[in-house]
């Protein structure tokens, strides 16, 4: 089940708030949870016993962890050494098991011998294997006390609004919020203009984009004029900003409306002035957040030697990648921002810092679109006969037909595209709402009226709804 679903928006989302505020207070973390349970369950309930047996096998670690924390540190330090292989094993067989079989294969002592398992992955368990996986570590180092109920541990790990796609939430800046969370009706208004903008760009930016990006990727390297090479990358480049931007905003949305307060993920991340900061402050921060805390800065971060260091990025961004796939585009992609982040760190800083804002703007965006056609292609050659396109001249030439009829159909939504990856409506709206408050409420209950009205009939109207991040 989607979010941008007919099913979750008219029948599962107003079943479980009319429940959850029905209830009295105490049997409200209940209900969330039997309700997020049923959500993962819908279409594929046989992964749902997956998730549990996770979710009991670290209830256990975390139990036993602060247990001997304090009396055995060293058996303590084991026991989260153990909890982190048992996720990490669980996520690889599930996700990387074909990957490994169909590689081996190639080998020359394998060929003829091993056939692929046909393991299907679970959704979302590269998200809540990462959840899971903190809460022992967050024991082990103090920053979080013991989880007694396990009732409220499941449901931190299988709340609904994050379970899928994120924003991985780690368990101790969560903790609290599971027994005690400020539930108000601006708090809810707030979580539903939050979730109301990201279902907008999801449904009518996201698959839009993603259709445009479709038309072109398709079509063999000497088949895309140079127009329309970078008329897609341009297009994907919008359409995984606004799918996963805009699932992270409906999370965050529909926490609120539950008294949750979940981190902000995207922060307009195509204003980055360099790499560094698009990684480092501005997209997926969760991820990042996630990767620095709990493998970076224990693989000893920066301080250490030059090597050492080079080292460490190269360790974080290579997983990163393989994280995202089990495929080597991603580990190919991983290496890129690996390569990219080193550089920055230790040639370009100062030319960046002193480079006008909209020189090093671009130079961000140009790098990340390049990022995204390694990301977005399975193969090597796909990757490189994109790249081709967007650089040389094929038979298609510079611009052709199909480029030519797509720019003129497109450009408007383009346009529109490129100002939502900016603040400037948010801007308006804060200042509308700063001078003429009465006009801003009437305003913003309207627009989200309007986009759920547009937002339904183009669910309705069209086959096309992916999400990107469901194969991660």
């Amino acid at each position: 089940m989607v979010f941008s679903s007919l099913v979750f928006l008219y029948a599962f989302l107003p079943a479980v708030l009319l429940c959850y505020f029905l209830c009295p207070p105490r049997y409200r973390a209940a209900v969330l949870l039997v309700f997020s349970l049923l959500f993962y369950s819908f279409g594929e309930p046989l992964y749902l016993v997956v998730m549990l047996f996770s979710i009991t096998a670290n209830f256990f670690f975390g139990a036993q962890v602060g247990k001997l924390r304090e009396r055995e540190p060293e058996k303590a330090k084991r026991l989260v050494g153990w909890s982190v292989a048992f996720n990490l094993l669980v996520l690889c067989f599930f996700k990387y098991t074909d990957f490994f079989i169909e590689n081996l294969a190639l080998l020359p002592v394998w060929q003829g011998r091993l056939r692929p398992l046909g393991v299907a992955l679970p959704l979302g368990i590269s998200f809540y294997t990462f959840q899971s996986m903190s809460y022992a570590i967050d024991v082990y180092r103090g920053d979080a006390d013991v989880q007694k109920s396990y009732a409220k541990f499941a449901l931190y790990v299988s709340l609904f609004p994050q379970l899928i796609a994120g924003p991985i939430v780690r368990y101790k800046t969560i903790a609290e919020q599971l027994d005690t969370r400020g539930e108000s009706m601006e708090k809810f208004r707030s979580g539903v203009v939050c979730f109301m903008i990201g279902l907008a760009k999801k449904v009518l930016l996201a698959n839009a984009f993603g259709q445009l990006w479709e038309t072109f990727s398709a079509l063999p390297a000497d088949g895309r004029s140079v127009l329309g090479a970078w008329m897609g990358i341009v297009a994907y480049t919008l359409q995984i900003y606004f799918d996963f931007g805009g699932y992270s905003d409906m999370a965050i949305g529909l926490g609120r409306m539950f008294g949750f307060e979940f981190q902000i993920n995207f922060n307009y991340p195509y204003l980055s002035r360099s790499v560094t900061e698009f990684w480092g402050k501005r997209w997926h921060i969760s991820l990042g957040t996630w990767f620095k805390e709990y493998l970076y800065i224990p693989l000893g971060g920066n301080r250490c030697s030059i090597l050492r260091h080079i080292l460490n990025i190269g360790i974080v961004w290579l997983l990163t990648g393989f994280w995202h796939g089990a495929s080597w585009n991603f580990v190919l992609w991983g290496g890129y921002y690996a390569v990219l982040l080193i550089l920055e760190k230790y040639c370009l800083k100062d030319v960046l810092r002193r480079l006008p804002k909209a020189v090093s703007t671009l130079y961000a965006f140009f790098f990340v679109m390049m990022g995204w056609v390694i990301f977005a292609l399975p193969s090597l050659s796909a990757i490189g006969g994109y790249m081709s396109s967007l650089f040389s001249v094929h038979a298609a030439g510079l611009v052709d037909d199909t480029a030519r009829y797509a720019l003129t159909q497109w450009l408007p939504l383009l346009a529109v595209g490129l100002i939502a990856c900016t603040p400037l409506c948010r801007d308006l709206m804060r200042r509308l709402r700063s001078r003429m408050p009465r006009l801003y409420g009437a305003s913003e209950a309207m627009l989200c009226l309007l986009g759920l009205i547009l937002c339904t009939a183009y669910i309705v109207d069209a086959s096309y709804n992916p999400f990107l991040y469901f194969r991660f």
